[in-house]
């Protein structure tokens, strides 16, 4: 959430800065100042309600020790009064300060300076390639016709048992899934990434912690029995342990790892693009999130980008990154990176993960602060990246490395696995 001090006085540049991300603001943004100017007008005038209303108290308690008693109870009727009126305008205030907020919910985060101009994905710029598309065999096929030739996936059971989307994984199908969420989290957690286990379901003000609501709440699974929701992604739980949470200076950076099943009510639609591992209801994702200094958190993002190449260099896996064009940034973010693994058997690009700085935006919904060398209290840092989400990686590894004899895993997976070709 955009911090109201700012808003209000940098109102033409938070404008600006949204018509980036394809957002008219200026409506939203003069509602949000005159709002706050309403609000801090009713708690000057409270606040001098109050303050007259201790003085006269104190008037009460000198005219009574005198034996005024006459003079103290015309004073004390209007202590009461006073009171009254204080009362009502507290509940201004709340109810200023209730819409206020609801109305900041609304306002996406700013991207950064760096971020490219642009409306639709076509227009993000790709900043990074490597790796060797490789030259397959005549015959190869896509993903969703392997894993019925060889029995490692079957969609159709997942369909009978739920529906579309949600896959049954079986026999080295399944090994190899838990073999790559292994390997994912080894080598988070050897780059100094703590690994925790959360919840799968988190409450509301979980979801408004890191952007996810109201933003997304058509996108997710809703328990309405109990008002909880299945988490799309290990990042809401995950930055939800630092809610309310005031950490010293010496403590950052914070790093944390974790696997989870993710869970989203996206919109379907047919053709090839989203067949298959393509896209999904239920997936695996291995997230890591970083809780930051200020000043380092750029630095700290470059370096998650690094970390994520590691691992596709490993996997030998050919991938590019780009760099997110505002039209195509998600909400909460202010700059993001997305990997994509080239899918030779599809001749497409495959999106695999998103590493992102939400810089001030989540810690202010969160009340993630941290206390400066000054002992003053300020607003962290936050990160987080895919590492990475398993689908598409698992696909990617299935149609680029199958051959005439089957599918090979790559090298690096091969002590996960326990064996070297699925046929």
């Amino acid at each position: 959430m955009l911090q109201i001090a700012f808003i209000r006085e940098n109102q033409e540049t938070v404008i600006q800065a949204l018509a980036k991300k394809n957002m008219d603001a200026k409506t939203v943004v003069e509602e949000v100042v005159a709002l706050d100017e309403k609000r801090r007008a009713t708690q000057v005038e409270m606040d001098n309600i109050l303050s007259e209303s201790n003085k006269l108290s104190k008037d009460i308690g000198g005219l009574m020790k005198s034996g005024e008693k006459a003079k103290a109870a015309i004073l004390k009727e209007k202590t009461v009064s006073l009171k009254e009126k204080s009362k009502e305008l507290a509940e201004v205030v709340d109810a200023l300060a209730a819409e206020l907020t609801e109305k900041l919910y609304t306002l996406p985060n700013l991207p950064a300076d760096i971020v490219p101009v642009g409306k639709t994905p076509e227009e993000n710029l790709n900043i990074f390639e490597a790796g060797e598309v490789p030259v397959l065999h005549d015959g190869a096929q896509p993903h969703w016709e392997l894993v019925k030739k060889y029995d490692i996936i079957d969609f159709e059971l997942g369909n009978k048992i739920t529906g579309a989307g949600f896959p049954v994984y079986k026999g080295k199908g399944a090994r190899l899934q838990r073999a790559l969420i292994n390997y994912f989290l080894d080598k988070n957690t050897a780059a100094g990434y703590n690994e925790v286990q959360v919840p799968h379901l988190v409450n509301e003000a979980s979801a408004y912690g890191t952007g996810q609501l109201p933003d997304k709440e058509g996108q997710m699974y809703h328990d309405a029995t109990d008002d909880l929701y299945l988490i799309p992604t290990a990042e809401v739980p995950v930055t939800n342990l630092f809610r309310d949470v005031i950490l010293s200076e010496a403590e950052l950076p914070v790093l944390t790892t974790a696997y989870t099943p993710c869970f989203r009510r996206e919109a379907g639609s047919y053709g090839a693009h989203v067949r298959g591992l393509n896209r999904l209801h239920q997936f695996d994702k291995v997230e890591i999130v970083r809780v930051e200094h200020p000043e380092k958190s750029y630095e700290a993002l470059d370096g998650m980008v690094e970390h994520i190449k590691g691992i596709l260099n490993e996997l030998k896996l050919p991938y590019r990154i780009l760099r997110l064009c505002g039209g195509d940034m998600g909400f909460a973010s202010a700059l993001t990176y997305d990997f994509e693994v080239f899918s030779t058997a599809q001749d497409r690009w495959l999106e695999i993960s998103s590493v992102s700085n939400f810089e001030t935006f989540q810690a202010n919904r969160l009340k993630l602060r941290f206390k400066d060398k000054d002992g003053k209290n300020q607003l962290a840092h936050t990160l987080n990246g895919s590492s990475l989400a398993l689908p598409r990686v698992l696909a990617g590894i299935l149609e680029n490395y199958q051959t005439a004899d089957g599918i090979v895993i790559p090298e690096v997976l091969r002590p996960y696995c326990g064996f070297d070709i699925i046929n």
